[in-house]
Order: C-alpha cells, then structure tokens, then sequence
C-alpha cells in the first residue's frame, strides 16, 4: 500500500454500505484531511485496489446477505475478489464452499485476513484458468472499468449456471442473459470522492431462475 501512499497503513473498519463485514483497509486518519486528488488519482492508478472497498463490491456483499438463497448450499467463485467482501458475505450467507480469486497477491493476503477476522473459510486462487472444479455461481463487482474485460459476460456463462454481478460503470452491459435485479447507491469506502454516476451500483443475475427485480 506504501507503493502508493507513503504514510498508508490499514485499519479494521465497517464499511457504510455493508457494515456487517468488517474489513482492514486503508486508515484515513493518516491524513490530516480527505484524500487530495493527486492522491486520489494515484490510489485509482496504482495496483492497492483491495484496500479501499468500491461500491459496487459493498453494494453486491449486502445484497447477498439480504438474499442468502442465492449462495446457500453452493459452491462460489468470486472474481476480482479485491478485499474480499464479496466472498466473505457470500460464506456468511451459507455458501458451502467460497473461492476467492484475484491476480494481486497482496489482495489474496489481504482476503485471508479479512475472512479470519469474520471468522469464516475462503479458498483463496491465485490464476483464474487454474481455479479448479465445477462452480454454481460466480460474483464479480466492478470487473467492467476496462472496455476489454467485456468479453468476461459471456466467459462467465460458460463457466457456470449463475453469475451475480455488480457494476457502477457499464450503463447497459449489451447482454440480455443478464437482468437487472435492482440499483442501490453506494460509496467507495473509505470515501475517494468519485463522481455521482459511480455511486449508482447496478446488480444483475444471469442464469438458471434468473428472474427481475427483487
């Protein structure tokens, strides 16, 4: 994190939008004020994603845990797990099994915290083409900030029956598979001051039962 912001150290917090999952991210008290934009900007431009908790990411965790029926009993992947909140409320909802997977090593470490600090198990993946067995649902929150990653609506169809997805940033994903289940508001946390449009989260359910909004 101190590749980024030389005075950075974690802290456990609740995050606004999901406040039943605390998480060790980064400690604004280490700033005599909010985040400058320089700072802001380096935050968003450097690789210590997963030690702030986006909006999209606290916005799917608590629906989750509003709707337990969706993970209960299956076996979960959570994409671009970042701090991993998505995949820790997925296993307090009553997932039977949850994977974690995200490229950055750091993110991994900081997931394994997190889940012990809430007490559950997650199976942490390092490669996503290594992941390993039959998956029923996979999550993903804001996955789509690079036009590139487009192609990961239809990948994730392949890979298993349902997918759960949160985005702030695609206003119309162009995939009809995916149906909008609701739009709820949501912050970065602690607070990056992004625009208004970023603060709209939008979740989607794709697969089997996929029906709209709840």
């Amino acid at each position: 994190m101190r590749r980024t912001l030389s005075r950075g150290r974690v802290a456990l917090t609740h995050p606004a939008g999901c406040p039943a999952v605390p998480l060790y991210l980064f400690d604004p008290l280490v700033l005599e004020g909010p985040l400058t934009h320089d700072e802001a900007q380096a935050v968003v431009a450097e690789p210590a994603y997963w030690s702030f908790c986006w909006a999209s990411g606290q916005v799917l965790a608590q629906y989750i845990l509003d709707h337990p029926a969706l993970v209960a009993g299956k076996r979960v992947i959570d994409f671009g797990a970042g701090s991993g909140i998505v995949a820790i409320a997925a296993a307090k909802a009553g997932a039977r099994e949850v994977v974690a997977c995200d490229i950055d090593p750091d993110a991994l470490a900081a997931v394994a915290a997190n889940a012990r600090v809430n007490g559950v198990a997650v199976s942490l993946c390092d490669d996503w083409t290594t992941r390993g067995g039959d998956f029923d649902l996979i999550t993903a929150a804001d996955v789509l900030y690079d036009p590139e990653n487009r192609p990961l609506l239809g990948h994730f169809r392949e890979v298993a029956p349902q997918v759960l997805l949160a985005d702030s940033r695609v206003r119309d994903l162009g995939d009809a598979r995916y149906i909008l289940q609701t739009v709820r508001e949501g912050r970065t946390w602690p607070d990056l001051h992004e625009f208004e449009e970023f603060n709209r989260v939008r979740i989607y359910l794709a697969g089997e039962t996929a029906v709209g909004p709840q």
